[in-house]
């Protein structure tokens, strides 16, 4: 509670301070106590100071350092100052928590007093030394008897009340957000044991961590416009990779590893929305000898296992949907699905209808390389944001998945996608190991390329060369960031650390 109430203080102290004052002023003030501190012989910004012990584990031996007289050194960012004259109080933040330090003009002596109260101001950070001892108030403190400065801030940290408004501001000096917004903190922190989970469970389950190119000169493995570049020492163009490693990968299935995984940045050329970055981590995976129908198995326990690490429950509220990992989860067939919501039969509906229909139900699309499949995607987009799932989309028509296998009807394919809270969180299938249905279907899309499709995806010819050494039977799957930002119940950009904004003008 102490230091609750010296934060509180502080922050009104500086939110007045600030409408005093201009932002050039506040530095101009500041380089002026920076010159002090060298000509009083301190250095503003050294190397080293005195830390022996971090916050977080200061409060865990406090006892014991208390009860032996200890001499303790602590850091950490000044985030509140109360006091004047004789005793002043701080508190120092330095990421693993808060603790209080009590300064005595008696204690330290009056210069060291003096240049503390001449130079250090809100955001500085600073190392104190001292012994530990606990207040008449209950409040767990240390008695400075010596002080350094260890990085003088030239600029004020926003003020706990007004902070950062601006939304583009927020993503633009995410630091300045993190440090005044805790919850914000914690979220990247779940994000952190979000991969961490992931990581481990396909450790645990046999998969072996591998790196693939970024660069590429052929991408492969979506449906996406690529970034494209130049590569100056082979004067060739390239592209950044639009999936981790797909089609690598599954030449490591033909290398003979059974099983392996990425987690790597991907990068893709579109429009931005809630679910959508055009730079964002993904995990791809496959495993040798297994179908798709074991990957909706795999699916289901790594979910519940990567939500359950990273959230400590299996049940969320996403976008005004109730979802329970837990249970068991749904079916819904592509074609079914579809003419049970929208009275659409896909198999036999006209380039024509279709589009009636998504002009009707107030779908917009662009006409430019616009097709019967990309007439069928976007119908099938507008049924699913009403689906809560838990739940699997499967039986997706052939042209829909030109990497997966077709299953015995002849019509489909071996392919599911996760459904959460009307969206699709990750893509598996059996894959495609038939060289001569691998080069049909990449000829199909290159022809959809060359009628101003640009995100159908590109013909490798030398990944059919490699199918065409044998693949064993395989299932793939990938699931990108765009499911802890659910988990979370937050818009991708705000689930990213740094995503990219303008640059000023």
């Amino acid at each position: 509670m102490r230091i609750a109430f010296l934060l509180l203080a502080s922050y009104f102290s500086l939110l007045t301070f600030k409408f005093m004052a201009s932002l050039e002023e506040i530095r101009a003030e500041r380089l002026r106590k920076h010159a002090l501190l060298i000509e009083k012989g301190m250095n503003p910004y050294p190397s080293k100071v005195p830390r022996t012990h971090s916050i977080m584990m200061t409060r865990e031996d406090f006892s014991e350092l208390e009860s032996a007289a200890a001499m303790v050194s602590i850091a950490g960012r000044v985030m509140a100052i109360r006091g004047q004259g004789a005793i002043q109080f701080i508190v120092l933040d330095d990421g693993t928590g808060t603790f209080q330090a009590v300064l005595k003009r008696d204690t330290i002596g009056e210069d060291k007093m003096d240049l503390f109260g001449a130079v250090v101001d809100l955001g500085d950070f600073i190392s104190v030394t001292g012994t530990l001892f606990t207040t008449q108030r209950g409040e767990s403190s240390i008695l400075i008897s010596d002080w350094v400065m260890a990085s003088k801030s030239l600029l004020p940290l926003p003020d706990k009340w007004g902070g950062l408004q601006d939304e583009e501001e927020k993503l633009r000096k995410r630091y300045l957000d993190i440090l005044t917004n805790p919850e914000l903190k914690e979220l990247f922190i779940k994000k952190a044991r979000f991969w961490q989970a992931m990581r481990s469970f396909l450790i645990n389950e046999g998969f072996l961590e591998v790196e693939t190119p970024i660069i590429e000169v052929t991408t492969g493995g979506a449906d996406a416009r690529p970034f494209a570049s130049h590569h100056w020492a082979l004067d060739i163009p390239v592209f950044n990779r639009i999936s981790a490693g797909e089609l690598w990968q599954k030449r490591l299935m033909v290398a003979g590893y059974p099983k392996t995984f990425e987690i790597g940045r991907i990068f893709r050329n579109e429009g931005m929305s809630p679910e959508h970055a055009q730079d964002y981590t993904q995990m791809e995976c496959y495993a040798a000898w297994e179908n798709f129908e074991e990957g909706m198995q795999f699916v289901e326990r790594l979910y519940r296992y990567v939500a359950k690490e990273a959230f400590g429950t299996e049940q969320f509220q996403i976008r005004g949907f109730d979802i329970d990992l837990s249970k068991p989860w749904a079916r819904y067939d592509y074609t079914e699905t579809i003419h049970r919501m929208t009275g659409v039969n896909i198999t036999n509906a006209s380039q024509e209808e279709l589009d009636a229909k998504l002009k009707e139900l107030g779908v917009k699309f662009d006409p430019k390389g616009w097709n019967r499949m990309r007439a069928i995607d976007n119908l099938w987009k507008w049924c699913r944001k009403q689906i809560a799932g838990p739940g699997f989309l499967i039986n997706a028509p052939v042209e829909m998945a030109p990497l997966a296998k077709v299953a015995k009807d002849g019509k489909t394919v071996e392919m599911y996608q996760p459904i959460i809270a009307g969206s699709e969180v990750g893509r598996g299938y059996s894959e495609l190991n038939d060289p001569i249905d691998q080069r049909a279907r990449f000829t199909e899309q290159q022809e959809m390329r060359d009628a101003g499709d640009e995100e159908a995806q590109m013909a490798d010819w030398e990944f059919v060369e490699a199918l065409e050494h044998g693949m064993p039977p395989t299932s793939g799957f990938g699931v990108s960031e765009r499911l802890f930002s659910f988990l979370a119940n937050k818009p991708i950009r705000e689930a990213q650390l740094f995503p990219l904004v303008k640059p000023k003008e």
